[in-house]
């Protein structure tokens, strides 16, 4: 198969689909790898580097788009890729449809198999390709909250921690998955004052049985979040429904009556966010104001740390892109009922449960897919 990857064209975002390791393993399999020049130079990952470990490096994505029987990405394709892909051309990458009905439509037109890194599933109903950046994404919250506290920053002039004589801050995580837990190990070792709220008493148990009284765990009903919400410093928003739009935990009317100067961090914009009051920032403008409260809505923070990110999420996708090279997409899907999970698009045709089809659209399971 002839594997291809474009470098990433999203604001600020250098990570890379495949890394040197990467490349090297798929042509020691017999299979084709084509890069665009400078796919990794931004975090030191060269163009002789992909050389040597068997790619062909050419100059611009249309190239790789034209030839390529799959596209290996990191971010969603923009609409100048979405349009350059072609009829039954794999492209494996984080997708996040739900709240995109542009490039929903975009892929739907296209005639591409989309299969979405998010939606793949690992036993247990885990997401083993969502799993690293939602550690990276979890342990930055921390990081992007603690800098916009700060007074030069128009937060309310907290260190999360404290000092001896002082009260740390008060950090609440809304959801107790991932994202939440890696939120909660930062915010900890900073030492806050930490909440996590979800709605499954089990993982509230687990969680309370790893952290002991160094957090505090809510059962999140309206209740307890308004409270925790109304008294956060922080907040972190860390709700996930797999493939699915984020659902609106946090209120217009809520963020209206929390402290001037508190911080929100929406780990879950990708999906549509679970404030209210979110929408996409980027890295070169990741915040803004709404009622006095600051808004941290980057939708593609672990690209902040681009190389940790490539080499995290290669890690993970790279067992799948090989299936799917060694055996092509049907056999691969057929076998794998998790990799199956992540078939999002085929052929005009929505083919994941939690993507609800809009108007003129049609849906087609994934099993009925793979047979037609």
């Amino acid at each position: 198969m002839l594997i291809g990857t474009p470098k990433e064209i999203k604001n600020h975002e250098y990570r890379a689909g495949l890394t040197p390791a990467a490349v090297r393993q798929l042509t020691a399999a017999g299979h084709q790898v084509v890069v665009q020049r400078d796919l990794g130079t931004a975090i030191g990952l060269t163009d002789q580097n992909y050389l040597a470990a068997g790619a062909r490096v050419v100059d611009t994505a249309a190239e790789i788009f034209a030839t390529a029987e799959m596209i290996v990405k990191v971010k969603e394709p923009q609409p100048v890729e979405c349009k350059m892909l072609r009829p039954d051309q794999i492209l494996f990458t984080y997708l996040h449809l739900a709240p995109d009905p542009e490039q929903t439509r975009l892929l739907l037109e296209s005639g591409a198999i989309a299969i979405a890194y998010e939606t793949v599933t690992g036993p247990g109903g885990s997401l083993p390709l969502l799993a690293p950046m939602s550690e990276v994404a979890g342990r930055m919250a921390v990081q992007a909250g603690a800098y916009s506290l700060e007074k030069s920053h128009g937060g309310l002039g907290i260190l999360l921690g404290g000092v001896p004589g002082t009260e740390a801050a008060d950090v609440v995580i809304l959801g107790g998955g991932v994202v939440g837990v890696n939120a909660a190990r930062m915010a900890i070792g900073l030492e806050a004052n930490v909440t996590v709220l979800d709605r499954s008493i089990d993982r509230l148990r687990q969680l309370d049985q790893q952290f002991g009284r160094r957090m505090n765990t809510l059962y999140a009903d309206l209740d307890s979040i308004e409270r925790a919400v109304l008294k956060a410093d922080l907040v972190i928003g860390a709700v996930l429904v797999p493939g699915a739009e984020a659902p609106k935990l946090v209120s217009r009317e809520l963020v209206s009556r929390m402290k001037k100067g508190a911080v929100l961090v929406d780990v879950a914009i990708d999906q549509g966010g679970c404030f209210e009051t979110s929408r996409a920032t980027t890295h070169a403008d990741p915040t803004y104001l709404v009622d006095g409260v600051i808004h941290y809505c980057v939708a593609n923070m672990p690209g902040a740390v681009a190389r940790t990110s490539t080499f995290a999420l290669n890690n993970a996708t790279l067992p799948f892109t090989v299936a799917l090279a060694n055996k092509g997409w049907r056999a691969a899907l057929q076998d794998d009922p998790h990799l199956r999970n992540g078939l999002n698009v085929f052929r005009g045709k929505l083919t994941h449960h939690a993507l609800v089809p809009a108007a003129g659209q049609t849906y087609l399971s994934a099993e009925l897919a793979i047979a037609s």
